[in-house]
């Protein structure tokens, strides 16, 4: 029996997050496969989801222990994913973790959104209710009934010989950090001091930040709106908000009206790193004029514009995504020139007006941002790390042109990895003499809760892993 039966069936949810798991194997993004889930299951779907992507190298590490010959790929997943949810730290009970509200942010290089996931704690079921539940999700598919009795075995002598299954997959650093070994070995080559900091940073649950519009009201009166209603919150940056648990974003006081968006602590640097020292170089009497590249879905360029009174151009090549800038900005009561076009080709949309500030953000592998999309690190291959820096490389040689003498151009990625960072703009440095390489950030590395201590230089101490570098043009 279901410990809970006013929940939707785990095994229901389980079948959902194993065909999330078999979409990821098949090179697909969880958030464009939880659009095929029905909207019942959804939430309880992309949590099990979400919890076996995180811990999907000890799970296939056992799963090899327990059958050396893998099963078929349906029966594969359903195990894998039951073998997640049933190993932890502690072997005791298994909590699947719900996640409310619509998709909300940004991912590159191809588009698609960031993932908002919930802390609140639904259901919980004991091990034996979810092998009990795995064999009932085997054997209601036609693709996996045969397979019920094996999953049934495989999972029963799992509980029986936890202890020493685990002790064996710990030899297996894939089991160990439920990371790809490439992905390991290359956080390690670029962070040799951080790399076992950053492993364990990915594994943990990012919280919901907001963003404050400071156009409709501040830091502390927001905070005092949330405690208000009894929403436990705390200040992190200098207009982000983090939730001590997540909430329904709709629900949160004032979101019809603008006060807040949703936004990483470390997103949230962009505008001011960009806007800073910038508006004094501006001709005086006139605003500045500011191209937001790879603008989609356009927080950066609602906060340029909540704290500056500027001309931005918003930039995507992605029509729909374009859509979403546009209904962010009606939310928040304010305005830019959006465009539909290809930031690596001007001569297709450039009026010829140099700009005083451009802010790219860079197509990148997401390796930064790990937390709140566990499948990256399953999706990506080692040839995309070169492969992106090419994008991001031809992107940086062809905006820079656009930039007036004395203009500054911010780069940035939510990337750990160094090609994709601060070898990126060594390289473009080294390359154009006319750009200066202004004091930035640089790295940040992810980082959550028992994370905040290790990197004692950062007063952020929660945010994703990102890079920054603020490029200055030389006057002639």
């Amino acid at each position: 029996m279901q410990d809970n039966p006013t929940q939707v069936p785990l095994w229901r949810q389980l079948q959902g997050a194993a065909s999330l798991l078999m979409a990821v194997r098949d090179g697909q993004s969880m958030t464009a496969a939880l659009e095929d889930v029905d909207a019942q299951l959804r939430p309880g779907v992309q949590a099990l989801g979400f919890h076996a992507l995180r811990w999907l190298g000890r799970a296939e590490a056992l799963r090899q222990q327990l059958a050396k010959r893998p099963p078929p790929p349906e029966a594969d997943a359903l195990l894998c994913v039951a073998l997640a949810l049933a190993w932890s730290e502690t072997g005791d009970r298994v909590g699947a973790q719900f996640s409310a509200g619509p998709p909300l942010g940004k991912l590159a290089p191809s588009g698609g959104s960031v993932v908002r996931e919930a802390t609140s704690v639904g259901a919980m079921y004991t091990p034996h209710t979810l092998v009990d539940q795995a064999v009932e999700a085997a054997k209601r598919s036609e693709a996996t009934h045969h397979q019920a009795s094996f999953i049934n075995g495989c999972l029963r002598r799992f509980l029986r010989e936890r202890d020493a299954l685990v002790a064996l997959t710990d030899k297996n650093p894939q089991a160990v950090w439920n990371h790809p070994q490439w992905w390991i070995d290359r956080v390690r080559k670029d962070h040799p001091e951080h790399w076992q900091a950053i492993l364990q940073a990915n594994n943990s649950r990012a919280p919901l930040i907001l963003r404050i519009n400071e156009r409709k009201t501040t830091q502390a009166q927001y905070l005092h709106s949330l405690f208000a209603i009894n929403i436990e919150a705390s200040a992190v940056g200098e207009q982000g908000v983090i939730l001590a648990s997540a909430q329904p974003v709709p629900s949160l006081p004032g979101f019809a009206d603008g006060h807040f968006s949703v936004q990483d602590a470390a997103a949230q640097l962009a505008a001011p790193l960009l806007l800073g020292g910038l508006a004094a170089q501006g001709d005086k009497g006139q605003r500045l004029k500011i191209l937001d590249a790879c603008a989609a879905p356009g927080g950066k360029t609602a906060h340029l514009l909540e704290l500056a009174d500027c001309e931005v151009t918003a930039l995507d090549i992605d029509a729909r995504r374009c859509e979403r800038v546009a209904q962010n900005l009606t939310r928040l009561g304010l305005q830019a020139q959006i465009v539909v076009a290809d930031a690596g080709q001007p001569a297709d949309w450039w009026d010829g007006e140099l700009y005083d500030g451009i802010l790219l953000d860079a197509p990148c592998t997401a390796s930064g941002i790990v937390r709140r999309h566990p499948d990256v690190r399953w999706l990506r291959r080692p040839s995309d790390i070169a492969q992106l820096a090419g994008i991001q490389a031809h992107l940086l040689a062809m905006l820079w042109p656009l930039l007036r003498p004395g203009g500054r151009l911010l780069y940035c990625t939510c990337s750990v990895f160094r090609a994709e960072g601060d070898i990126q703009i060594q390289t473009f440095v080294a390359h154009h003499t006319d750009a200066l390489l202004m004091p930035s950030p640089g790295h940040l590395l992810p980082q959550s809760g028992v994370q905040a201590t290790v990197f004692p230089d950062n007063l952020l101490r929660e945010h994703d892993g990102f890079y920054y570098a603020k490029l200055e043009k030389r006057r002639p």
